[in-house]
Parts: C-alpha cells; structure tokens; sequence
C-alpha cells in the first residue's frame, strides 16, 4: 500500500489535567482535518457509545465539523467506505480492536488510510490500534480481539499515557518503563514509542513530527531508550531500519 497518502494525528491523551475534552489539542485538530466538513468517529472503546458520540460530537461542532458516529450507521463497513475522515476514541483497547475484528473494519480503515489518504485520528487506544499491534496498550483484556494484530497504520507500537517512575512512590510493582522491557525480552518486537500526557504525533506520508506539549521516549529492542522533544523528527520510525 502507498504509506505516502497517510495523514495521521495519533494522540497520547483526550483530556488533559486542566482542560476538557480535547482541549489540549484542538488547535492540531483543526490542522489536521482543515477544511473537510465530516468526520466519522469510533466510539466502541466505551461501552456507553451514546454518550461518547454525543462529548465527541460537541467537541468537533465547536471546531466548526460534523460528527457522524459508526454505532448510528446501519451498514458499518459503508461508513467506512464513504467517510472523509475518521476518528477513533480512547477506551479500552481490547473492547476497540474486537469490535473492529467483529464489524470487519480493520482491512476496510487500513485500506482507506493507506490507499484512499482519508485522514486518521486517533487518541488513547484508537492510537493504539494504528500500530502494529496492540500489545503495549495499559489496558485490561476485558474482551478477546482474533488477534492483537492492528491497523499497521505505522510500523512500530505506542505506549499512550506513558508515566516515568516517581522515587518518592512505595509501589512495589512494575514501572511503565520495565514493562516495556519485559515486551522487548521477546524476540521481534518493534521499537515502541511511548507518549507521555501531551504528545501529539503527526505523520504526513513517510514524515512524522512530535507535536504537544511533553517529551516522547522511544524504546528499541537490544538499545538504550531515548528523549525526544517537541518538535523532534521522527520520520526514521515510519523505515524497516529503526
């Protein structure tokens, strides 16, 4: 598929202490989707899809869009098929990626990011389902998706809401960081980036920016992790050679 068409706005976080909905990053939004009128959103991370298309929707009309949501369309894969733009919303990873599996939607997103170069929006695990695989999400495995495999949207994992230790904590379990290190004691895993609250991540074809607020830290397997600031090019992320 021809990665030069991909527009990709993946996000850390949907809200922001301090701010609402969104807040945080709208002015990257209205960026991002310009002068398109509709977008699609995907609300199956939560389980009241009502409601979360009634807060996506509020949000996206101030910023002058149409929101459609998916759970509204009689024929899901046709609202794929039409849509301008989509957007996926945060939740539960495992509860998003089965419902994609379920609807038949993963082929369909792909090909309509990848061939058609339709915008993608995701935040939260709908940034999660743009990687490869869903396998450095920090949800629980509340439903069984066929597969961990995702969008592969980009070719490498995300780790959203990424915490750094805190010294002055008594936790006694495992930090963010070694549970990443635990995914890369197995053997072919691609580099994970993990997003702290803040980072936004653009990629326009095979050009990817860090955008937000936060530093990002990049983990690759056999290799020290890495800072990056705002504004950090990361486009070597998008190659087979990381």
């Amino acid at each position: 598929m021809d990665t030069e068409k991909r527009r990709l706005l993946l996000v850390s976080n949907s809200t922001l202490h301090g701010g609402g909905y969104l807040d945080h990053c709208q002015a990257h939004i209205s960026t991002f989707f310009g002068r398109l009128k509709r977008v699609l959103f995907v609300p199956y991370a939560l389980h009241d899809r009502v409601g979360y298309a009634c807060l996506a929707r509020t949000k996206f009309n101030s910023l002058g869009y149409e929101l459609d949501s998916i759970h509204d369309a009689e024929d899901p894969r046709e609202a794929v098929r039409t849509a301008e733009a989509i957007f996926i919303g945060g939740g539960n990873t495992f509860r998003l990626l089965k419902c994609l599996y379920d609807n038949q939607l993963v082929a369909d997103i792909r090909r309509r990011v990848l061939e058609d170069g339709i915008p993608y929006m995701g935040s939260s695990a709908g940034t999660n389902v743009s990687t490869i695989s869903i396998s450095t999400t920090n949800d629980m495995p509340i439903l069984c998706p066929p597969s961990f495999c995702a969008l592969a949207l980009v070719p490498f994992n995300i780790n959203p809401h990424y915490l750094d230790y805190d010294p002055r904590s008594t936790h006694m379990g495992e930090t963010r960081e070694q549970r990443i290190l635990q995914y890369h004691e197995e053997p072919d895993t691609p580099p994970v980036l993990a997003l702290r609250e803040g980072c936004v991540l653009m990629v326009e074809g095979n050009q990817a920016t860090l955008l937000g607020g936060s530093e990002a830290r990049l983990f690759t397997r056999g290799k020290p992790t890495v800072e990056y600031n705002t504004g950090s090019d990361l486009s070597f992320l998008l190659t087979d050679e990381h």
